[in-house]
């Protein structure tokens, strides 16, 4: 790529920085105008990426990198019904609306001992301390999280003090609209103190209208025997642009366990990477996506095992439906000394169109020698038998192939352990799947062996 066409494409997103540093950002504390000019650094030494970059060569961004986004300044017209479409009963919820935390839709009324939880920006004017793991995950390679580190102002921090058993769910809510095309650069930090355990639900919504680009970066520090469940899950119009990064590192016999749902979205891409820093840690990595039309959801993993007798699993299951694409990228490190190493990784997809495709490239750098790992993909249409024999007992096609589709979408939906979230992402899923199914039988189609896939 040229000098010209990459200054081309940053200069309009280095102009509305310019206006938000100049307007709004001027009373940033010392610390977070570091970091920006640390982020600002970095964005413009690497550029937006390009197929010419290996870890973009499946994924063009220019209909996202070309669009001309502002800052979302104002907010969606009434965003209450959103954030009552998700409102998890009895959870602890912080909404954040452009990027910003909004206490008028927030309900922060009762939250439990050994919780901190609030503002990102009010943590760091005030120097909490956990804000001291603020910007410890490199932006080596990632020109979004860099952008998104560039804008820094607000988001969420969520902090377990040592020993803190959290049963309430803590429900961070993301809501991205207004007027014109908005863009917003939210940050989540999460830091769970020694023995404590929590579940996390991020929920990414993007208010009807124009395209709309919601830019997320997390950062998640474990302590030692910490548990925490995490679950993403992304909700956006046909329209909207997502990009998300997350890192996690996790301390001896922690554990983090990812659930990644994502339910729309023109472009969707998810970085999510684990460092297991401590003897005995383990990492759960699971996604499913159902990306139908001309969309395409890109999810890459890496996890890195970098001490011994560390375990860590991965499923993603993808259904691919019209022109839809994907890719699923996963890279597993085995460091020298990571002896008793136990990595499993699997990535499926169920493709519902002849036009459907993913790319698949899983990764194994491995530098030890007592190690197990295995990885595995398969991507295919649905079962002929199963389908017969379930229309040989009564069902219609539609309610065969609905059927098998649940059941293979609820095997990552049945590992989230909130109820309520669960049932509404199961709810969610099938009412879109719903859709698409109805509009096969409409049109006659129903997809061949030919469907296309490229697996390396």
């Amino acid at each position: 790529m040229s000098t010209a066409t990459l200054d081309e494409r940053q200069a309009p997103y280095l102009a509305e920085l310019d206006r938000f540093v100049r307007g709004r950002g001027d009373a940033a504390p010392a610390r977070v105008r570091t970091l920006r000019e640390q982020g600002l650094a970095r964005f413009q030494s690497m550029g937006f990426p390009s197929t010419r970059d290996e870890a973009w060569r499946f994924t063009n961004v220019q209909a996202l990198t070309s669009t001309p986004f502002r800052l979302g300044d104002g907010v969606p017209t009434n965003p209450l019904p959103l954030v009552q479409r998700v409102a998890l009963p009895g959870a602890v919820r912080l909404v954040l609306l452009n990027g910003r935390f909004a206490p008028e839709l927030s309900d922060l009324s009762a939250v439990p001992t050994g919780l901190k939880i609030g503002s990102l920006a009010t943590a760091l004017a005030q120097g909490a301390p956990e804000c001291s793991h603020l910007g410890e995950a490199s932006m080596d390679g990632h020109p979004f999280a860099a952008l998104n580190t560039a804008f820094l102002e607000d988001g969420a921090l969520i902090a377990l003090r040592k020993g803190a058993v959290i049963d309430t769910p803590v429900h961070i809510v993301v809501i991205t609209g207004g007027t014109g095309k908005t863009m917003v650069h939210p940050r989540v930090l999460l830091v769970a103190g020694e023995a404590s355990q929590a579940t996390v639900g991020v929920t990414l919504l993007t208010a009807a209208g124009e395209a709309h680009y919601t830019n997320l970066v997390t950062e998640a520090v474990i302590g030692e025997q910490a548990h925490v469940e995490c679950v993403f899950d992304q909700r956006g119009t046909e329209g909207a642009f997502l990009t998300s990064n997350l890192h996690v590192s996790v301390a001896r016999q922690g554990t983090f366990r990812l659930r990644t749902v994502t339910l729309g979205g023109r472009i969707v891409r998810n970085d999510a990477s684990a460092v297991l820093a401590g003897e005995g840690a383990h990492v759960d990595f699971d996604g499913v996506y159902l990306v139908d039309g001309s969309g395409l959801v890109d999810n890459h993993t890496t996890i890195d095992h970098a001490t011994p007798h560390c375990t860590s699993h991965e499923l993603y299951k993808g259904i691919l439906d019209g022109k839809a694409r994907a890719v699923f990228n996963g890279r597993i490190i085995v460091r020298l000394d990571a002896q008793k190493t136990d990595a499993k990784q699997t990535n499926r997809a169920l493709l519902l169109s002849n036009d459907a495709t993913i790319n698949s490239n899983p990764q194994l750098e491995i530098f030890a020698d007592d190690v197990k790992c295995t990885h595995g993909a398969a991507v295919g249409q649905l079962d002929d038998e199963a389908l017969f024999y379930l229309r040989a007992r009564g069902l219609t096609e539609q309610a065969a192939r609905d059927l098998l589709i649940h059941a293979y979408a609820g095997e990552v939906l049945g590992r989230i352990s909130v109820p309520g979230l669960r049932q509404q992402l199961e709810r969610e899923l099938f009412r879109q799947l719903e859709r698409d199914l109805a509009e096969h039988t409409q049109a006659g189609a129903v997809p061949a062996a030919g469907a296309t896939v490229d697996q390396e």
